[in-house]
């Protein structure tokens, strides 16, 4: 089920569609570009899938700084990020080193 397409800007009066937002059950999958815009939405949706909850964020193309914070708190909370492209994961693990 799409339950969110989050958009920004428009070209020619047709909105640009940043980041696609469908949940399956307790899963939550990403498709595009996670952004700090995008954050409350994403966490909205994974908090209704409940305590079984996972990210698959395998279709993320490009992810902002706080965005990669979010993917960490998202991990220390229980919630598996799965299919995380490499990018992501490591520039995930430098954070969290350079934070502690």
């Amino acid at each position: 089920m799409v339950v969110g397409v989050l958009s920004k800007g428009r070209r020619r009066g047709t909105p640009i569609v940043t980041l696609k937002i469908e949940r399956f059950l307790e899963r939550v999958r990403l498709s595009g570009d996670l952004g700090s815009d995008d954050l409350d939405q994403v966490k909205t949706e994974i908090e209704r899938c409940g305590t079984l909850a996972v990210l698959d964020i395998e279709e993320v193309a490009l992810v902002d700084l706080d965005g990669v914070q979010f993917l960490n708190r998202c991990e220390a909370n229980g919630v598996a990020v799965l299919n995380c492209p490499a990018y992501i994961r490591e520039w995930m693990s430098r954070e969290r080193t350079r934070v502690e």
